[in-house]
């Protein structure tokens, strides 16, 4: 076996507090849209989009409404046209006076310089995507961009963007600049490839026309299908804000990611590897399945990494030939019991071997010890053994004599 020399083993820490398990998020200037606060010092916000024709506003209100009760804290709609945009301030009526306002954010593609000015009046934020805002259509033969070329779109797009940028900066407002890995503008791919540099360019791009007219009200975004380029991307847009002294917060998101339990475990692995790192500021999890499918795997994200607490945290062992009762059953008695309680961290343990030391640091514990028995455990003290077929009903007594339960 290798082993390594004396000189480069890492020694032990004096003591336990050496070792920091807090992610250290990113500092970023805060960002408001509409009551929310994206950035700074503030939790990561969740979000999303629904999927209802914008021109039906009372099914949009709906959606609206429902996503919100679920926890969903920027509720995004697309905006194709102008009788869209119209619709929109519409939809922001009637949620005020059958509901209560919504943080909305407006979707804007292909040439949507009219579309995004009529919509501004009536949403928190406009999303705009950087390679559709001004849409040249490819031309078949080009083999390359000359400066001049290159500068003069670039220049279009400074006088389109503009008055956007001016009705949102005196109305206090804010703009997500969205690029996405599908959707570069052609002079991006001939100057730089489909690569993660070309993404983070065309976000430059956009945000040095928007600090030319003083307007920093800007979130970023970098999304792609392949979670190795979104992950890349938004590592290299980090080292570009810094290197030019950008707070601006970023948007996470796998675009395209699917449904079922794969488009879950890909929105997570690029979700989770950024905002362990300490980048990320507000996500979408973007499923091939209704909108509120969506909010439980960000908040469950989220959570995962200690970032939010908005549920029951439940530490359970896989089981194996030493667990005393049937783990799987016990484990969703207890989670349909208190699924409803916050802030609580239960552990479900099959055995005395690793139960007490695994949920040391669970709220309480609910360990068999002996056959036909369970004990329960208020940190690391053990408080009561009780009958296995009234374990879970003393849980909840337990609970309730520390006065954290609250009904259903």
């Amino acid at each position: 076996m290798q082993t390594l020399p004396n000189s480069v083993i890492p020694s032990a820490p004096s003591t336990p507090a050496a070792f920091d398990t807090t992610i250290h998020r990113r500092k970023t200037r805060p960002v408001a849209v509409g009551n929310v606060i994206i950035g700074g010092n503030y939790p990561v916000v969740v979000q999303s989009m629904i999927n209802e024709d914008t021109l039906d506003v009372d099914g949009s209100v709906a959606a609206i409404r429902r996503l919100h009760e679920l926890g969903c804290e920027i509720v995004r709609v697309t905006v194709p046209s102008l009788a869209h945009a119209r619709a929109v301030g519409e939809i922001r009526q009637k949620l005020v006076q059958t509901y209560q306002p919504v943080p909305l954010v407006a979707d804007v593609h292909h040439n949507g310089m009219k579309i995004a000015l009529e919509v501004a009046k009536h949403v928190d934020k406009v999303r705009i995507n950087p390679g559709l805002y001004v849409f040249e259509k490819p031309a078949g033969d080009r083999t390359e961009y000359t400066k001049a070329e290159f500068d003069e779109i670039g220049e279009k797009i400074r006088e389109t963007l503009e008055p956007l940028v001016i009705s949102l900066r005196d109305q206090g407002k804010a703009m997500r600049i969205g690029v996405n890995h599908g959707s570069l503008a052609e002079r991006m791919l001939f100057t730089y490839g489909d690569t993660p540099e070309g993404m983070v360019q065309s976000a430059l791009e956009f945000i040095r026309i928007c600090e030319l007219l003083d307007f920093r009200n800007l979130v970023i975004s970098l999304k792609a299908s392949r979670v190795p380029v979104m992950i890349a991307a938004y590592r290299l847009m980090v080292k570009r804000m810094d290197d030019a002294h950008m707070d601006y917060p970023l948007h996470l998101g796998v675009t395209e990611a699917g449904d079922g339990e794969y488009g879950r475990i890909k929105s997570t692995a690029g979700l989770a590897t950024l905002l362990a790192d300490g980048i990320g500021d507000t996500i979408r999890v973007s499923l091939t399945e209704a909108p509120e499918k969506e909010i439980p795997v960000c908040y469950s994200i989220l959570q995962a990494l200690g970032l939010r607490k908005t549920m029951v945290e439940y530490v359970a062992c896989p089981s194996c030939g030493r667990t005393l009762f049937n783990l799987e059953e016990v484990l969703h008695q207890v989670r349909e019991a208190t699924k409803h309680l916050t802030g609580l961290d239960i552990a479900v343990m099959g055995c005395i071997v690793n139960g007490p030391g695994e949920m040391a640091d669970a709220d309480y514990g609910y360990v068999g010890k002996q056959p036909g028995y369970i004990s329960l455990y208020r940190g690391r003290e053990e408080i009561k053994k009780v009958p296995e077929d009234r374990g879970v009903e003393e849980l909840i007594s337990l609970i309730k004599s520390d006065g954290r339960w609250l009904d259903p």
